[in-house]
């Protein structure tokens, strides 16, 4: 048994590197192509067809890049295909998600609170939701709506918050996020695979068989690839979010996904506008900004309202461990929390305790006060799927208790 978990912790480790890796391969590229495209510029002596041209140094050597609008007058004799990035990113992801969260679902994927089903019938819904967005999505795309693309983007996002919000009424909040990610993520993938790269293979065809391509099929890859690129960073974002459970675990979770996708488009609406010459968006830095502090405001909301405030961090554990409340705390934490977090957990299928943290005893407890208090007090990330049923009674004295100590400093 012992072994068994240690073989499937370093495969988990393993999956997660290979997507981090592929990941970066994907992004980097898709980054790259679109910069380059929008800082094509004209110049005389083009060859027919082409529509600009860049120069490019970088590694000590210097690039002369051609983008043709449809293709070349001929068939070059090698073609660089962009492809295996995003489909190992997808296939990577997708072990993750079945290793960790259908393979866990008991702890990370069902909050029978919310809404209390088995293993099985959460698994299956979020396969058939991951489905049922491409589906909706590529409908969506070849319909007349979709012919104008800023109309089709507005109606998307409003989609997005709309899912943001169903997901957090049947999944944990660390499920909901990952789904999210999940979704846009197959989004961008299946773009790759049943849109852009099929269009450009029937270019290439017509290329080699002599015909002049219908340059169609080059505006809807296009139209995908925007797509793709103003939705790379709320995956990033949504993906990383589930270390950080104040993202994910607050009351207004679904809010805060909506406000995700949105920094994203203005980021990104930066660097389009720049590399394509169209003046110096600053004013996008700060809307992120703005953004990201009623993220932060957010998470936070329910403390704000009953009255509770964070006024410093750091205290020591003897401050905590002399604070009003500890020893209720203590023993609450003890029932709720040390059958995993504990030198020998109990709990079956933990070998030892997640993320090295230990709170078998009341001095482990005061030395993690803050861990506890933003884990299981500002939000309800933990207890997973709150498997112990932690109350909101218990978690409010977990708050009382951490603003003592903090009131000690």
């Amino acid at each position: 048994m012992y072994e068994y978990a240690i073989f499937w912790e370093w495969i988990m480790f393993a999956v997660r590197w290979v997507h981090v890796i592929t990941a970066i391969a994907w992004i980097g590229s898709s980054f790259y192509f679109i910069a380059l495209d929008l800082g094509l510029r004209q110049a005389p002596g083009l060859p027919a067809g082409a529509h600009g041209e860049e120069w490019q140094v970088h590694g000590g050597g210097f690039y002369h890049i051609r983008k043709y609008l449809v293709a070349p007058a001929e068939m070059p004799e090698h073609l660089t295909w962009f492809k295996w990035e995003s489909y190992a990113t997808w296939l990577s992801g997708a072990a993750m998600m079945s290793l960790i969260y259908y393979g866990g679902a008991e702890l990370y994927l069902v909050d029978t609170a919310v809404w209390d089903v088995s293993p099985w019938q959460a698994i299956l819904t979020s396969i058939v939701s991951l489905a049922a967005a491409w589906v909706a999505y590529d409908l969506l795309c070849k319909s007349k709506f979709g012919d104008d693309n800023r109309r089709l983007m507005v109606l998307l996002y409003v989609i997005l918050v709309a899912m943001a919000w169903g997901y957090t009424q049947i999944f944990t909040g660390r499920a909901a996020f990952l789904h999210l990610g999940a979704i846009t993520a197959t989004v961008m993938t299946a773009n790759v695979f049943f849109i852009i790269m099929p269009n450009q293979r029937i270019v290439v065809a017509d290329l080699q068989a002599g015909r002049v391509p219908d340059p169609k099929y080059g505006k809807i890859a296009k139209q995908r690839s925007t797509h793709n690129n103003y939705l790379t960073l709320p995956v990033i974002f949504l993906m990383l979010s589930n270390h950080y459970p104040l993202a994910f675990a607050t009351e207004f979770n679904w809010i805060i996904a909506a406000l995700v996708f949105l920094m994203g488009v203005t980021i990104r609406h930066y660097f389009n506008s720049k590399h394509a010459r169209r003046g110096n968006p600053t004013w996008t830095w700060l809307v992120t900004a703005v953004l990201f502090i009623l993220i932060m405001w957010l998470s936070t909301v329910p403390k704000v309202l009953t009255g509770e405030q964070d006024t410093a961090m750091g205290a020591s554990a003897q401050r905590f461990a002399s604070a009003e409340h500890f020893e209720d705390v203590s023993n609450m934490i003890a029932g709720r929390c040390s059958m995993c977090h504990a030198d020998e957990p109990f709990w079956d299928g933990i070998l030892w305790a997640p993320k090295g943290v230990k709170l078998d005893t009341p001095a482990r407890v005061a030395a993690q006060a803050r861990e506890i208090f933003l884990h299981a007090g500002a939000s309800t990330a933990m207890p997973p799927a709150n498997v112990s049923f932690m109350e909101p009674e218990d978690r409010a004295l977990i708050r009382k208790w951490y603003m003592a100590g903090l009131k000690g400093s």
